[in-house]
């Protein structure tokens, strides 16, 4: 068995690959920028077969040469995304359409490429709860990213009927760059361990009565 986790480097991410890794699965560890994360990472897997692959996945040629690597998948985890914070009338299209070329196009790609490495399978995409409920001018382009793959999950999820295609939307995940927030607003947030939530995503995706599902997390939910 093998799972290919996008943005998998660090954060949330790397918690998923590890998760894999202790219950047998061979992974794959897809990063960008991060590449001394990501080699750290996989020096400190040592139950399975690891492979790390550098990849833009906005860029179609770097996601195909990336599959051209890649001899067969059974669980997809579509993880990597940025965001960039800022009043939105100070944001350009430039920048808007970064956000989505990589969290929502980015998903797409990788998506459509995989499937052909794919006998049926899992495949999970990372949302948030941005596209739901909890709305962030700020955050408008990376909120609109977010409610994209949720589309695309519905999409996919109807191309292929014969996998299980479902979407996590988690609220506020305790990672590093929640340390960048303000301490008095984070004594209102109710943080979601990313130890907890890649072990909640490892059984969705292990799950083979699941399809096509939209599973909202918040901090309570995995206490």
């Amino acid at each position: 068995m093998k799972v290919l986790v996008t943005g998998s480097s660090r954060g949330l991410g790397a918690e998923i690959i590890k998760v894999f890794a202790t219950n047998g699965v061979n992974v794959i560890i897809n990063y960008n920028h991060s590449e001394k994360e990501a080699y750290k990472l996989a020096d400190s897997i040592t139950n399975v077969n690891v492979e790390v692959i550098k990849c833009d996945i906005s860029n179609e040629d770097e996601v195909k040469t990336m599959f051209d690597r890649i001899d067969h998948l059974d669980y997809l985890i579509n993880n990597a995304a940025i965001s960039d914070d800022k009043d939105l009338k100070d944001k350009s299209a430039l920048e808007f359409n970064r956000i989505l070329h990589t969290n929502l196009t980015g998903t797409f790609l990788v998506t459509k490429y995989a499937i052909d490495k794919m006998n049926k399978g899992s495949i999970v995409n990372i949302s948030s709860t941005n596209a739901i409920n909890t709305y962030y001018p700020e955050s408008i382009d990376y909120d609109a990213s977010k409610a994209g793959v949720i589309s695309l999950t519905h999409n996919f999820s109807k191309y292929l009927p014969d996998f299980n295609v479902n979407c996590v939307c988690p609220d506020w995940i305790d990672t590093d760059i929640t340390n960048l927030m303000d301490e008095e607003y984070k004594k209102k947030i109710k943080f979601i361990k990313k130890e907890d939530l890649a072990k909640l995503i490892y059984k969705i995706c292990t799950n083979k009565e699941l399809k096509d599902q939209i599973i909202k997390v918040s901090g309570e939910d995995v206490r």
